[in-house]
């Protein structure tokens, strides 16, 4: 596990640098694909909960340190989104366009709504969609279309961040 974890975290890593500088002059109401969603998603549903909790974890620190949100808040959510998602490793067969199209929808959606709580318990301290305003809404759409083209991309390297290990 802490081989998938390692090697998840790394491209996550480079995910965050590229959503960040590349991708950033793509964007479109300041929304840009979050391919760390992405990548958690496809590593979580692969493994199971335990990995992808973890990369979450890892994966959210990271961001944590990277941005300007309070230290924390994306672990948290990343952490949470690894959990649900590896919950349900092996419920569907892994197509190549609807799953991960699904997937990274529910995450985004998720992400959306657990903002919205901690923005309502911590206000101040937390920023938060405004659900009904473009930037969640282009995000979301971000997600969707770039889910198979990521998990295509991620499938490549399913030596490293699928299975694998004892059981």
């Amino acid at each position: 596990m802490a081989k998938k974890v390692l090697w998840a975290t790394v491209f996550a890593l480079v995910a965050a640098m590229l959503q960040s500088t590349l991708l950033a002059r793509l964007a479109i109401y300041h929304a840009v694909p979050d391919l760390v969603l992405g990548i958690i998603v496809f590593t979580a549903y692969n493994n199971g909960v335990m990995t992808g909790q973890v990369t979450g974890f890892f994966s959210g620190l990271l961001l944590d340190f990277l941005s300007a949100a309070p230290l924390g808040l994306n672990a948290l959510i990343r952490t949470l989104m690894g959990a649900v998602a590896g919950l349900m490793k092996g419920t569907f067969f892994l197509d190549t366009l609807f799953l991960p199209m699904l997937l990274c929808g529910a995450a985004t959606a998720f992400k959306g709504l657990l903002l919205l709580v901690l923005h309502l318990l911590f206000a101040a301290g937390v920023p938060a969609y405004t659900l009904m305003a473009p930037t969640f809404w282009v995000e979301l759409l971000w997600n969707i279309f770039s889910a198979p083209l990521l998990f295509g991309f991620l499938n490549l390297f399913k030596s490293v961040l699928i299975g694998g290990g004892k059981r």
